[in-house]
């Protein structure tokens, strides 16, 4: 066993990734309650472990696509978040667009990365299997 966290590494890759569940809980229950202070600070862990295992499954497609998604999910979430701790979310920004609106751009770069593998990265590889 090397130490590294790495998928094939069991029991220390699974506490990452169970460690990681347990940040996003605390920042979404933070939101819920109104906790401000925790639920900012529990931003950077969140998103932190989230880049971490997008990192260490980058050799494996489908997972490094699901993951960035996932990494992309905790930012625009926790922008939503801070924009209504700060009381920020129902400023107009440009016509019907609220500031709050914004969080869909990550959420859509997210999309964006799962629809590049649906429609070309997992096509490719199986077209690769047939030949």
């Amino acid at each position: 066993m090397n130490g590294r966290l790495e998928p094939g590494n069991g029991t220390r890759y699974r506490k990452v990734e169970n460690l990681h569940i347990v940040f996003w809980l605390l920042k979404d229950i933070s939101w819920c309650l109104e906790w401000k202070v925790l639920g900012v600070s529990m931003i950077f862990p969140t998103l932190l472990i989230a880049i971490v295992i997008s990192w260490r499954q980058r050799h494996q497609p489908a997972e490094l696509a699901h993951n960035v998604a996932v990494a992309f999910w905790i930012m625009a979430n926790s922008y939503w978040m801070i924009a209504e701790f700060f009381g920020f979310d129902e400023e107009h920004i440009w016509r019907a667009v609220e500031a709050r609106h914004l969080a869909a751009i990550p959420f859509a770069l997210g999309m964006l990365f799962l629809l590049n593998y649906y429609l070309f990265g997992r096509r490719s590889r199986l077209l690769e299997r047939s030949v």
